[in-house]
């Protein structure tokens, strides 16, 4: 499983699934799991859900949950959810918010304040109450980690206990979603870092002065002892290890009382070696890009696949500082016309994965809703046309010698691309990548890195080319799409590892919108109340970001997520449901349904 922001993860070791396939040790340890309910202390059974992604086991996995720090366990994975409950979850259909620890919330236009007020009597797992000083001290850390909010506010106060007053530089409609999906974090833990930042940024310095830097480099490798929960678990922290681990039920958590199951076990692991674990019968529900055969495996075995609409999907990155030749952009136009991104989708996933159409940065299924007929006639589909991608090298300077390109510098291109190892769907993207440019006189390898290492490769800069995401599973506005194909490996945000990532500038001159400043048009797109403004701005992004191609987007993921019915868990709702229409990988419709009580164990599991 990942978002589109893959950061954290380990996996079952070979001998661990070698032990699983045959029966062994492994087996036998899996299998025990495999009953409806275990014995609780009271020797009563209790309630299991199991689920699985990839984590990191201590010391290098950790409870530093603020976003962003990378390595910590679970904590920008949606299960993260039922230890830090959200202020809100979003339902993508209808378009409205489901409230949870956030009870009520306003936007003043005239004063430029979002304010939002916290529900009475909420508990964290240490006893005390959840306060608006908690969420003070959450906004300030962010601002520590570059998080974007800070391009749309001025200030964060709290004129009560339970009242958090945003002041926007310009009023947003993006700041509802990242101040009511934001996780709180205690005051308790977080405290001391919140009033350093306080204390930096009010002396007029920013992260990119020495003091900055510095308190940057320390947050990040704060690591608290544990977590403290708001939601209706926390983690059993005897029970991690390589393998697994265990939520267990947090009683003064937000619906402790509601949620139906009394556990949740996590299996470690990312496709490859997770597979035997599911078809085993050992997980409830997956959001894995599990390949075709694997499948048409769970099917047969009696597992119902439920396909979301995931809304991003693998792009293939280029590192413009390591190879100057991708600076000019019709190099970059030329990769894009030299794939074939619906191949590219079926060798990885099949019908669950279709190649990107329109090109504009954001999914297509959005594309409707944001750009007019008229000007999506301006966009280039950058159809598979090898011609095309000739002619386009030639007119970069390159040149044929036999089978081969011959870069400007009288150089035989040759490449590596890199790609998470243990993501079957974009492994199978990368080489598929490497094949047909290779094909085409580039000679590009492919390589698998190991899935928590290869992003921060990205962002250090240590890569020729990559798979990473496009677009994003988080919002359906697509200000928060721009932020992952533009912000998130490259500059602006690779700075949280010392790299540029990319290396592509955000100031540019295009053909089709003149020059452009994209780091400020990003920010502007999610600004003011106006949606009809903000689809100008849209606009303008995508047709420079159709144009510039910092990234060739390759198809666009359909979840292939396998639940099992009526072992441990009840039925998920039927496909009809507007909650199955979520993405998979932000408000999880899985999450929503067990914090709604509609999840429920099977009959006879407890």
């Amino acid at each position: 499983m990942r978002s589109t922001s893959p950061l954290v993860g380990s996996n079952l070791s070979r001998r661990q699934v070698l032990a699983i396939l045959s029966g062994g040790a492994g087996a036998l340890a899996l299998s025990s799991c495999r009953q409806g309910a275990s014995p609780g202390a009271s020797g009563v059974a209790s309630a299991e859900f199991h689920g699985g992604t990839a984590y990191q086991v201590p010391p290098k996995g950790h409870f530093n949950l603020m976003d962003g720090v990378t390595d910590s366990i679970l904590g920008d994975h949606f299960y993260i959810d039922l230890i830090m409950a959200p202020g809100a979850m979003y339902r993508w259909k209808e378009q409205k918010w489901e409230p949870m620890l956030i009870e009520k919330w306003n936007v003043d236009e005239a004063a430029k304040t979002f304010t939002y007020t916290l529900r009475q009597g909420l508990k964290w797992s240490d006893g005390k109450p959840i306060t608006s000083k908690d969420a003070v001290t959450t906004f300030w850390c962010l601002r520590i980690m570059r998080n974007s909010v800070w391009e749309y506010l001025e200030k964060v106060e709290a004129p009560d206990e339970l009242t958090v007053v945003l002041t926007m530089k310009k009023p947003s409609t993006v700041v509802e979603r990242y101040a009511l999906r934001q996780h709180i974090h205690s005051d308790a833990t977080y405290g001391p870092w919140a009033k350093r930042a306080e204390e930096l940024f009010g002396s007029g310095k920013d992260l990119e002065s020495p003091e900055g830097k510095k308190l940057n480099q320390e947050f990040q490798s704060f690591r608290p002892k544990e977590a403290i929960a708001s939601g209706p678990f926390n983690y059993d922290y005897n029970s991690i290890t390589n393998s697994q681990l265990s939520f267990v039920k947090n009683p003064t958590g937000y619906a402790a009382d509601t949620v139906a199951f009394d556990k949740v076990v996590i299996f470690n692991g990312e496709t490859t070696t997770i597979t035997p674990v599911v078809l085993a019968k050992n997980l409830d529900y997956a959001t894995f890009g599990f390949p075709v055969a694997t499948e048409k495996q769970l099917v047969n075995k009696g597992f119902r696949i439920i396909r979301p609409p995931v809304y991003s999907g693998p792009a293939l990155l280029m590192n413009l500082d390591r190879h100057k030749e991708f600076l000019d952009p019709r190099v970059r136009q030329a990769l894009a016309h030299a794939i074939n991104r619906d191949q590219n989708g079926q060798v990885s996933l099949d019908k669950s994965g279709k190649g990107v159409v329109h090109m504009a940065g954001f999914s297509d299924n959005s594309v409707p809703g944001w750009i007019s007929e008229a000007d999506l006639a301006k966009f280039n589909k950058y159809e598979y046309d090898r011609d095309k991608a000739t002619q386009l090298l030639t007119q970069a300077g390159w040149r044929k010698q036999g089978a081969n390109w011959i870069k400007p510098d009288g150089k035989q291109a040759h490449y590596e691309v890199t790609f998470p190892a243990e993501y079957a769907d974009w492994s199978a993207s990368g080489e598929d990548v490497a094949k047909q440019l290779s094909d085409f006189g580039l000679g590009v390898v492919g390589r698998g890195v190991t899935e928590s290492q290869q992003p921060i490769d990205v962002d250090k800069g240590n890569y020729d080319m990559a798979i990473q995401a496009w677009g994003t599973s988080d919002d359906p506005h697509p200000h928060f799409a721009f932020l992952a194909d533009l912000f998130t490996h490259n500059i602006p945000v690779a700075a949280n590892q010392g790299g540029r990532g990319m290396g592509f500038e955000l100031k540019q001159t295009t053909k089709v919108v003149g020059e452009v400043d994209l780091e400020r048009l990003v920010v502007e797109a999610g600004e003011g109340l106006d949606q009809e403004a903000q689809k100008a701005i849209v606009t303008k992004v995508a047709l420079a970001f159709n144009e510039l191609l910092p990234m060739v987007p390759l198809f666009e993921r359909y979840g292939n997520n396998p639940c099992l019915e009526n072992d441990r868990v009840g039925a998920w709702p039927d496909d009809s449901d507007p909650l199955l229409q979520n993405s998979p990988y932000a408000d999880n419709f899985t999450i929503m349904l067990m914090y709604a009580g509609r999840l429920k164990p099977a009959k006879g599991a407890k």
